[in-house]
């Protein structure tokens, strides 16, 4: 496993999905009431975000126009990181949020141990992006991410009991900060341990689908998002739409102000804040009565998978075989390093080629 490190700055802006007059009203608020303001004048906030999702789905494309980097994305083999810095105001010591990348889509899962830990497990958030050009891959890399992350993240919170109880409280009460208890659907739904983004990458290729599979795909993100009290957003490489997905990642980055704007029309892309969806918006499963009472599942959430899968069958691949060996790869090449392990590799099969002839040679007696 190799970990890159890229140094990283990055200026303050604004927020371009809310409007003048918001911003206006949003900063009068602040300055008569500073005790909003989350941690002490002068403190500086350190957050982590781990980015997960599809092979190629655009994780790193995202990361960098977060950060404002102009370059141009590499594959990522492992588990990448970088980080970049914030100002709340002017004249303050800038904010830190640690960026983390898993690559290999869900062959790598178990590498989340390394990023998430209990040290830091009170200011992290997982952002996840799906290929929404891929729906035959969507659900099986969605359930399985997600799976493994909640379960590493409750064990985390198990021992955090044991050693700091009153923060794991805190972070246990924090899931459902974005559901008030009038919520109708308060009772309905199983929040993420940390926060969460989904968000629906390549949203130019999905736009040219079929109006029934845009309609299957948007809403059973929707209810799944909602499920787990997260965040969803669509995206491209348009840059509007890459300003919607940025304000999400600089909510959980660095602070900022959540947006309430909301998009919920299916021939647009969506924009979905936590909190700010419900069931009865959704609607039901789409598919007819008859299919749905000859689907016998245990939980809304089995049902949803029932239904998707039933319009786009799980693809069957293994991750596992495409992922490539990144002592291969060219752009970790290191000439002295390389000489000597292709050293070692012939004097491996010197080594194999002699024991096989010695083996052969050996006397056995047959009595």
């Amino acid at each position: 496993m190799e970990l890159q490190l890229v140094w990283l700055e990055v200026l303050p802006q604004t927020e371009s999905s809310d409007t003048l007059w918001d911003l206006a009203i949003a900063e009068v608020e602040k300055r008569e009431n500073p005790d909003d303001d989350v941690g002490k004048p002068g403190e500086v906030w350190e957050k982590s975000v781990l980015f997960m999702g599809n092979k190629n789905g655009g994780k790193t494309t995202i990361i960098l126009r977060c950060l404002e980097r102009e370059e141009s994305p590499k594959p990522t083999l492992a588990l990448e990181y970088t980080f970049g810095r914030r100002a709340r105001r002017p004249n303050t010591p800038k904010d830190v949020a640690h960026f983390w990348e898993l690559g290999g889509g869900t062959s790598l899962v178990e590498l989340i141990r390394i990023p998430i830990t209990s040290h830091n497990i009170r200011s992290f958030a997982v952002v996840l992006v799906l290929d929404l050009s891929k729906p035959n891959e969507l659900w099986t890399t969605m359930e399985s991410l997600l799976q493994v992350t909640r379960n590493h993240v409750n064990r985390v919170l198990t021992k955090l009991e044991k050693t700091n109880p009153e923060v794991a409280a805190e972070i246990k009460e924090r899931m459902w900060n974005d559901l008030q208890r009038d919520h109708p659907d308060y009772a309905l739904v199983d929040p993420f341990p940390i926060p969460l983004v989904i968000i629906g990458s390549k949203y130019d290729i999905f736009n040219e689908f079929d109006s029934e599979m845009r309609k299957v795909i948007s809403k059973t993100l929707r209810f799944v998002s909602h499920y787990y009290g997260a965040s969803l957003v669509f995206t491209s490489k348009s840059e509007a739409l890459l300003l919607k997905a940025r304000a999400l990642i600089n909510h959980l980055a660095f602070g900022y102000d959540k947006s309430k704007s909301v998009s919920v029309d299916p021939s647009k892309p969506l924009f979905i804040p936590a909190g700010l969806d419900s069931m009865s918006q959704i609607g039901p499963p789409p598919a007819s009565d008859s299919d749905l009472g000859k689907m016998r599942a245990n939980t809304p959430l089995e049902l949803w998978k029932k239904v998707f899968e039933k319009t786009f069958p799980p693809k069957s691949f293994c991750d596992l075989q495409d992922t490539k060996d990144p002592a291969q790869d060219s752009q970790y090449a290191e000439y002295e390093v390389d000489a000597m392990r292709a050293q070692k590799n012939q004097e491996l099969e010197q080594y194999k080629r002699n024991a096989s002839k010695s083996w052969k040679e050996m006397d056995f007696d047959s009595n």
